[in-house]
């Protein structure tokens, strides 16, 4: 770690790793998947379209999710 980071207040630390995560976020949006990542998907998207009433809403998963 940058020595310079030692020496900022917790607030200060926050605000950088926030800034930090940001603008590795936006990167990542622009990345393209890797065949396994797409090849899964496929595999979702495909077991979603024979076996529609197995899957629930983003709402809903993302509420089960929150309440682990």
């Amino acid at each position: 770690m940058d020595p310079s980071f030692d020496q900022m207040t917790t607030a200060e630390r926050i605000l950088y790793v926030q800034e930090l995560w940001d603008r590795i976020a936006a990167e990542a949006e622009h990345e393209p998947l890797s065949p396994a990542q797409a090849a899964e998907l496929d595999r979702r998207i495909a077991d979603y379209r024979v076996h529609p009433e197995t899957s629930i809403p983003w709402d809903q998963a993302r509420e089960q999710m929150r309440r682990r």
